[in-house]
């Protein structure tokens, strides 16, 4: 079984110099060509929760968007997260939207129309954190039993990934307020920042949230509260046999949060997709947007991404690669 480890994610600089390089490896010019085809007039990109990456990740995309003359004008929105995105692209509300692999790879919501999807590229890393109150002395997941847990906002990827990485570890979810039994954890349905405040007051000893690292909003509580991550790694095998290869053994550094200790916990690869019918010309700008202009889209809050760079890009974790997309890595790098 492949268990990839990651190890220290780098910094954005060194990313931006790993793009460079390889541009100029491939003899790649730093600005975008030509494409076949009008500009489109409006491009709207599905975000995600203030405080969290995706929102920050699209809000740098759309102005890439406008800057580079890929469109017009183009727009982020604040969304629940990776299902409401997916829901976005389909109901043709969105262009483009970031998702994490496990949430596009599922079948659509019940009433949501079955429109074929896309990837662009895979963009960056998600990293499960299981958020507690450092004087909980909840220090192992199994001690969740009989607590209760925030597990993501309606329409988040968190929301899909969670109750599967509590099932991996053979704990029972119920509604909070609800009878208590052994191995039952009682859940809400907490995004992150009703999540954090929760956890802040004592009405939640844990949270779950899926984002990239550090996640600002987690950053900004640990200044009020200490807080701890609890190792989720030793879950990978029982998640990769019920549900595929689209998670990944990760490391959050020492660095993310003061005060906090480096921990193994699950990853999920974070794509940028779009709709299968969008037309080749805004795909083959935005892919090379993607290849030259990767350090502008790196949020401040993070101490870099591991992805946007050219030779991973296109590992799409078994999402299909826009037709237009894959003849533009094609192009680019042979």
């Amino acid at each position: 079984m492949d268990d990839r480890s990651h190890a220290l994610v780098p910094t954005r600089r060194a990313l931006f110099r790993i793009a460079l390089a390889a541009a100029a490896a491939a003899g790649l010019p730093a600005a975008l060509t030509a494409c076949t085809g009008q500009r489109p007039g409006q491009l709207t990109v599905a975000g995600g929760e203030p405080g969290g990456f995706y929102l920050e990740f699209s809000t740098l995309l759309a102005a890439s968007l406008e800057r580079h003359g890929v469109a017009d004008r183009a727009e982020a929105v604040s969304t629940g997260g990776s299902l409401d995105n997916l829901a976005e692209l389909r109901g043709g509300r969105a262009t483009f939207a970031v998702a994490l692999a496990d949430a596009a790879a599922a079948a659509p919501e019940p009433g949501t129309e079955a429109v074929p999807l896309a990837a662009l590229g895979k963009v960056y890393e998600n990293y499960v954190h299981c958020v507690v109150r450092r004087d909980s002395g909840i220090v192992d997941l199994s001690q969740l039993a009989g607590r209760t847990v925030a597990v993501g906002q309606p329409g988040s990827g968190t929301s899909l990934t969670t109750p599967r990485i509590l099932a991996a570890a053979g704990l029972n979810a119920r509604t909070a307020g609800g009878a208590t039994a052994d191995g039952t954890v009682a859940v809400v349905s907490l995004g992150l920042n009703d999540g954090l405040a929760a956890l802040k007051a004592g009405t939640v000893d844990a949270l779950f949230w899926s984002g990239g690292v550090p996640t600002a909003a987690v950053a900004a509580a640990q200044q009020e509260v200490p807080l701890a991550l609890l190792d989720l790694s030793a879950l990978l095998p029982e998640l990769r046999k019920r549900h595929g290869a689209q998670y990944d053994r990760v490391l959050i550094p020492e660095s993310s949060y003061p005060g906090v200790p480096a921990v193994w916990t699950v990853g999920a690869a974070n794509l940028l997709l779009c709709r299968a019918d969008l037309d080749a010309g805004t795909v083959e700008r935005t892919v090379q947007l993607l290849v030259h202009h990767a350090g502008e889209l790196i949020p401040q809050s993070s101490l870099g991404v591991q992805f946007l760079s050219p030779e991973t890009l296109i590992n799409t974790a078994g999402i299909p690669l826009h037709p237009a997309a894959a003849d533009a890595y094609r192009k680019l790098h042979g």
